[in-house]
């Protein structure tokens, strides 16, 4: 038995998927002449109610190429102090974009518009003491906040004041279908206001590589060139560009059933002794279980049975469903657990 509870990152395509791909119309899209590609690209935009998109091949390169095309070295970027794009990309907006990093606490990985506003500064008026705040950047849903989902008048609010302070707005959208399918609402509603957003087509939707940038016209003709310069520039990458068309036909309507599973699977863990679960985090497809004993110690006895998870803290594990996690394997998980919890203080 194996149940990889790691990430959503860890879906194997599908033979209908893996079809998919074998059947690609190709070109080459750094000549911009692969049809399968831009399908994928006109789909995503569309979907999300912009001009224009960009296949690229992960979504921090998609986040870094949108910050270097928003920004100008010795700028600032405004981002939660969990968020994805500070914790996890390498401080590629300060090797790559030349860009300082204000920090804003969320809650659960939500802002607040006034703490937004508090962190913006400007060169203007500081006797060139202060950077330049020129873009804000929001991640809905939160990873570090528990896969929670910004609420659509929050979004809106941080929206209009990053704007009215010539602010840009860039949304790390890695999971954004996971807070469409949770809020109900659409996805051109949930990123009206922003600028760009990346959208990742390798999480909870299932295809191997990618995500896609979207924004004006203008903005991903600019982005197109810094795609290039990351080395981003693919051939005949319509192969993987199907992966993602089947991909939104085929995995949209069902992320529902990902964050249903991780609702039972939160459960029926803070029923277990020496762990405990936030309900009020578990908004999408995952569950963020804090433990008495160090969350090491759990990661390693659960592996041994064949549940694979992540420790991010002395006492914090993530476990993430996705479409290769069903109703059985949640509850074999959950029997594992209780097992394991049996044996601390022995």
């Amino acid at each position: 038995m194996r149940i990889d509870l790691r990430s959503d990152t860890v879906t194997r395509p599908c033979p209908g998927m893996r079809e998919a791909m074998r059947a690609a119309e190709v070109g080459d899209d750094v000549n911009g002449d692969d049809p399968t590609v831009l399908r994928l690209q006109e789909r995503v935009a569309a979907l999300l109610g912009m001009e224009a998109g960009l296949f690229v091949p992960s979504g921090t390169m998609s986040n870094a190429v949108a910050v270097r095309t928003h920004t100008q070295p010795g700028d600032e970027i405004i981002a939660e102090e969990s968020s994805h794009l500070y914790l996890y990309e390498g401080g590629g907006y300060a090797a790559l974009s030349g860009c300082s990093i204000a920090l804003v606490p969320g809650t659960l990985g939500i802002l607040e518009p006034e703490e937004v506003k508090k962190r913006i500064r400007k060169s203007a008026g500081s006797r060139s003491h202060y950077p330049n705040a020129s873009l804000v950047c929001l991640e809905n849903t939160s990873n570090r906040g528990g896969g929670t989902c910004y609420p659509l008048e929050i979004l809106e609010e941080i929206c209009g004041l990053s704007k009215e302070a010539d602010c840009r707005l860039h949304l790390d959208g890695a999971r954004l279908f996971n807070a469409v399918s949770a809020s109900e609402e659409s996805a051109a509603r949930l990123v009206k206001g922003f600028d760009s957003v990346s959208v990742c087509l390798s999480k909870g939707l299932g295809a191997p590589v990618g995500s896609v940038l979207v924004g004006s016209q203008s903005f991903i003709e600019r982005a197109h060139r810094w795609r290039k310069l990351f080395g981003g520039g693919m051939r005949q990458s319509g192969i993987l560009a199907a992966a993602g068309l089947y991909a939104l036909d085929h995995n949209l309507a069902r992320l529902r059933e990902d964050h249903r599973r991780a609702r039972r699977l939160a459960q029926g863990l803070a029923e277990i002794p020496g762990l405990s679960v936030d309900h009020e985090a578990v908004q999408t497809n995952m569950v963020y279980l804090r433990t008495e004993a160090p969350a090491k110690q759990w990661v390693d006895r659960l592996a041994e049975p064949g549940v694979a998870c992540f420790a991010l803290g002395d006492r914090l594990i993530r476990l993430v469903t996705h479409l290769q996690i069903d109703d059985e394997q949640i509850e074999e998980s959950l029997m594992v657990f209780r097992k394991i919890s049996s044996t601390f203080g022995e």
